[in-house]
């Protein structure tokens, strides 16, 4: 991969912070010709370093309002089919396999602790490998968005 620089530095910062950003409001906000931040946006996709643009949901206002991190053992033999079945069930939004207590963490919104406990009791229950769950229902959360900066 080629070099990153300044320009690539502030253009992902931006991007980060807002993806809905046009190339003329993008350009004027790093001071940078338009054609150059064009070309470099083409290129950071090119090279792998943007791999989308998207949005984020404001989930509590679709009602998905009980957030919990569900650590899980399973059979090291059926590891990667779990986490390919679990990925199937819309409550889930994400499956990390971890070092430490648990094989895998596993981040899930429901609307209400009934459907929480449904999941549990009933899907999770049905994918043939895990073995044992732990569930911690999250009671706040701070997010921050990642900076970015060059290798020394």
């Amino acid at each position: 991969m080629g070099k990153i620089d300044d320009i690539d530095m502030k253009i992902l910062r931006e991007l980060v912070s807002d993806a809905s950003l046009s190339v003329p409001k993008l350009s004027k906000k790093i001071n940078v010709n338009p054609s150059v931040v064009y070309s470099r946006i083409k290129r950071l996709i090119k090279r792998g370093l943007i791999s989308k643009f998207t949005v984020v949901v404001n989930e509590r206002l679709l009602g998905y309002n009980v957030d919990a991190i569900i650590g899980a053992n399973v059979d090291s033999k059926r590891r990667a089919a779990v986490m390919e079945d679990l990925l199937k069930i819309d409550e889930v939004r994400s499956v990390h396999e971890v070092t430490g207590r648990f094989d895998l963490l596993i981040f899930v919104k429901t609307r209400k602790l009934d459907e929480l406990h449904d999941l549990i009791s009933n899907k999770f229950a049905a994918i043939d490998g895990i073995t044992h769950t732990e569930t911690f229902v999250e009671m706040s959360s701070k997010y921050r968005e990642p900076v970015y900066t060059l290798p020394s």
